[in-house]
């Protein structure tokens, strides 16, 4: 703790299993806002799940009896939004084989559904995929145009178990087009460099907490942060003997964050 007090003047958090395994708490979230403040820590939120936007993130919170601003919030739509806008700056009609939310998301960048002539496909976690709709997509693919997804997470942790994630869509997708896609979220660079501009901070100023090695630890990694695992969620600490780069700290919850 005293490194943190002394170093650390930010923090961004993952959300699903750090803050929650899908409507259950694995922590006093009002205590751990609390604690952030009197500790003078900035904190955000940045999740590679596109399934929800961020006013549906703030209801989230606001079900689990907490308070947070929308733009504490930064999701993987919001990543393939930002990729997008800096490939494409007048925007255009993409092909969404995605979530609602992740159209919604990317309607905000200037890119609408279409499914006449897109200048992109764009991808994400899918709970209503439809053969016909993974058709659409590959045959786009194959045309030549560009191919994005939210992000590779092959899973999701739930109190039932690990769900199929955003990359097992991301894997039909590219095996059926041949063609691999460019990645939004985490551990690509989109999702932090937009973190650290809103918090205002440097990386080394800032702790990257998660509970994924190949997401959150190596993106938080590459990004030049300190990083912290959390083993409520997905990555254990027998994963973590073979892999690097090592986190720079792991707790068995958010709260050790404090002792």
């Amino acid at each position: 703790m005293d490194f943190i007090q002394n170093t650390i003047k930010a923090v961004i958090l993952d959300m699903d299993g750090v803050l929650w395994k899908s409507n259950e708490p694995l922590c006093n979230l009002n205590e751990l806002f609390h604690r952030f403040e009197t500790n003078n820590l900035q904190f955000l939120f940045a999740t590679n799940n596109a399934l929800r936007t961020v006013p549906q993130y703030i209801e989230k919170f606001n079900s689990l009896g907490v308070k947070v601003t929308e733009e504490q919030i930064l999701t993987s739509s919001i990543a393939t939004g930002y990729l997008l806008a800096k490939d494409f700056p007048e925007g255009g009609p993409v092909y969404i084989m995605g979530a609602s939310a992740l159209q919604t998301t990317l309607l905000e960048y200037n890119f609408p559904f279409t499914e006449d002539h897109p200048i992109a496909v764009v991808g994400g976690l899918d709970p209503d995929i439809s053969y016909d709709r993974l058709k659409k997509a590959s045959l786009f693919i194959q045309s030549g145009i560009p191919f994005y997804f939210t992000n590779s997470d092959a899973t999701y942790p739930t109190p039932e178990g690990f769900y199929p994630g955003a990359g097992t869509f991301l894997a039909a997708l590219e095996t059926a087009s041949g063609v691999k896609a460019k990645i939004a979220g985490k551990p690509q660079p989109f999702l932090f460099e937009a973190c650290l501009k809103r918090l205002g901070t440097s990386p080394t100023e800032t702790l990257t907490i998660g509970d994924r090695l190949e997401t959150d630890i190596l993106g938080g990694f590459r990004a030049g942060c300190k990083t912290a695992l959390v083993l409520s969620g997905v990555s254990t600490r027998q994963d973590l003997l073979s892999w690097n780069p090592k986190p720079d700290f792991v707790f068995n919850d958010l709260m050790q964050l404090f002792e």
